[in-house]
């Protein structure tokens, strides 16, 4: 425990994103038992205990769907996958010697979103206290801005170049209301940011879009940009524009979890049920043991077997054996 919670804090600095898999319910025989726990790194390493060479690779996998998609995941690890359907469950088989039953509940652990204002607007300002409610982490990019004027920042820059920011979860938002326009948005759009948008006028957008082409920004940088920035709810004052745009800002990312949920076949919407054994394809320098149907690297594979002038790569000693015993019938599967 005192490893998995030295690395667990090092990582949470570093703003590294990980997953904790907790054993919740076991049925004997197995390695593992209630309260057995390990620490998945981003690299497929793993830190701690949850069972062995079956469970690992299952949850390893698992684990970094977990962190891909920003979602937890309950697993059941059993002899028979698929013979108890319960909602919410992912089951896979069993196929080491022992033969048990593994519930594991795996947590992905990212760090917070970052909404990263440019600008010192009134708009500005309750953007930062709103999405500060909301647990995002606010940096502040504004040459003039002050703490009294951003209380609640994480980070208060005093230049428009964005620096530190994690480009797949920042949302952008460029609020000067005259105060650089120009450079802020410019530095902006040259961001890799999951969100861009730009508090002002259509008219004013449409102007500096022009200047922004001429400039040599590519056209589909400067399409991105949400402009006027907010959803649609006839908002007028400061603190409604700044609603608005932080409504923007939840429905991009939800959006973007849901997506890379359904990319990956795991969308969880209460009531789905979730298939035995999921399968994924095979990269380049991957194989899909025929058994279990986890990923293998042929590279490092230490189970292998020949049938009809093919290779077959195996998770475990298990795996290898069920096959060997009946090879026709799981290399037609």
């Amino acid at each position: 425990m005192d490893e998995i919670i030295r690395k667990a804090e090092r990582l949470r600095q570093e703003a590294v994103p990980f997953a904790m898999a907790l054993v919740v319910r076991c049925e004997s025989p197995t390695s593992a038992k209630p309260g057995a726990r390990g620490l998945v790194s981003r690299d497929g390493t793993i830190t701690g205990w949850i069972g062995g060479g079956c469970a690992q690779p299952i949850v390893i996998e698992e684990s970094l769907r977990a962190i891909r998609e920003g979602s937890p995941r309950l697993l059941r690890i059993m002899p028979e996958a698929g013979s108890v359907e319960v909602a919410g469950m992912r089951t896979y088989e069993m196929v080491c010697y022992s033969g048990g039953t593994l519930d594991i509940f795996i947590e992905p652990v990212l760090p917070p979103p970052q909404v990263v204002i440019l600008g010192r607007s009134p708009v500005a300002r309750t953007l930062g206290r709103l999405a500060k409610a909301l647990r995002y982490e606010v940096i502040v990019h504004a040459p003039l801005a002050t703490r009294e004027d951003f209380p609640d920042a994480d980070r208060l820059e005093a230049t428009l170049v964005l620096s530190g920011i994690r480009a797949p979860q920042a949302y952008v938002v460029v609020s000067t209301q005259g105060e650089d326009d120009e450079a802020a948005v410019e530095a902006a759009v040259r961001s890799e940011a999951a969100y861009v948008a730009f508090v002002a006028s259509k008219k004013k957008w449409d102007t500096l879009a022009k200047g922004l082409a001429a400039r040599g920004i590519p056209p589909e940088r400067i399409a991105r940009v949400r402009a006027p920035a907010g959803v649609e709810i006839q908002a007028v004052e400061p603190e409604e524009i700044a609603l608005s745009v932080l409504a923007q800002i939840v429905s991009t990312r939800r959006s973007q979890l849901l997506s890379a949920q359904e990319a990956m076949g795991t969308s969880d919407r209460p009531g789905s049920g979730t298939p035995a054994k999921p399968t994924q394809a095979p990269t380049s320098t991957e194989a899909i043991d025929p058994i279990c149907h986890m990923k293998v690297d042929p590279r490092t594979a230490k189970h292998v077997s020949n049938f009809g002038g093919q290779s077959y790569y195996f998770c475990c000693a298990g795996c290898k054996q069920r096959f060997d015993k009946d090879p026709a019938q799981y290399a037609a599967g």
